[in-house]
């Protein structure tokens, strides 16, 4: 999505008010939404990770376990999702499991990112406008890697998947 593109602008409370260009969203802080996809191996013990490109608008050459990307306007958080897996990684046709909403409030950042899950094991294409690189990593160590404040995570990424892992812990790593 380029600067001119329009994107859905929200208020804080998560509706819809309005659209704006991507250049006016970051240059003024407005208030606007996300998709997040946690792309996770068949066997639900890897996630997904990727290096993002030095060209990116936001957070560029960090890492991110979520693929997505900003709503556009006069499209759903869903469509969002599907639009920006097929984009990023090359991934279509996969079921994508609603997980839940999360604020992130860091100015000029004001986003409502909702998150979604879906299962993959194909092969992974990557948009290199995007991504630099990836790897599935272990959600061992994922966890482990999001509660190091020095580690180079996305901050919305990392607040998601450290709400994802408080949702999920029992399902994750049952106890025995």
């Amino acid at each position: 999505m380029s600067a001119g593109e329009l994107v859905a602008v929200y208020d804080a409370d998560g509706t819809v008010v309005g659209s704006a260009t991507r250049g006016e969203v970051r240059a003024n802080g407005l208030w606007h939404a996300a998709a997040s996809v946690l792309v996770r191996s068949l066997d639900g013990e890897s996630v997904y990770v990727h290096l993002r490109s030095p060209d990116k608008d936001v957070f560029p050459s960090m890492y991110d376990c979520w693929a997505g990307g900003v709503v556009a306007a006069g499209e759903t958080p869903a469509e969002c999702a599907r639009r920006e897996l097929a984009e990023e990684l090359g991934i279509g046709g996969v079921r994508l499991e609603p997980l839940f909403t999360h604020v992130f409030c860091e100015p000029p950042i004001r986003c409502h990112n909702y998150t979604f899950e879906t299962r993959w094991d194909g092969p992974i294409t990557h948009q290199p406008e995007e991504i630099v690189s990836g790897r599935w990593m272990p959600l061992s160590e994922l966890e482990r890697w999001a509660a190091e404040e020095a580690a180079p995570l996305i901050p919305d990424g990392r607040v998601g998947i450290l709400e994802w892992f408080r949702r999920h812990r029992s399902r994750v790593f049952p106890r025995p």
